[in-house]
């Protein structure tokens, strides 16, 4: 599983990096964002694509893991 780190990134960058990363590694990716509007543009992303998601929130980031 490919590990992101978008933290500090607004949008479109985390999406576009999560792209490049899926097809890098199209079985999961585990992405970690720091807003609100990046984490839900990456969870549309991911699910429009196929993928299951887990999100969990610790301190001030979300952690988006995903898999086919």
């Amino acid at each position: 599983m490919k590990k992101i780190d978008t933290s500090g990134m607004g949008c479109p960058q985390p999406v576009l990096m999560t792209k490049k990363a899926i097809e890098e590694s199209p079985e999961g990716v585990e992405v970690i964002v720091d807003n609100n509007v990046a984490k839900g543009n990456v969870e549309r992303f991911l699910n429009s694509s196929g993928y299951k998601l887990k999100i969990r929130e610790e301190d001030d980031i979300f952690i988006i893991e995903a898999e086919k």
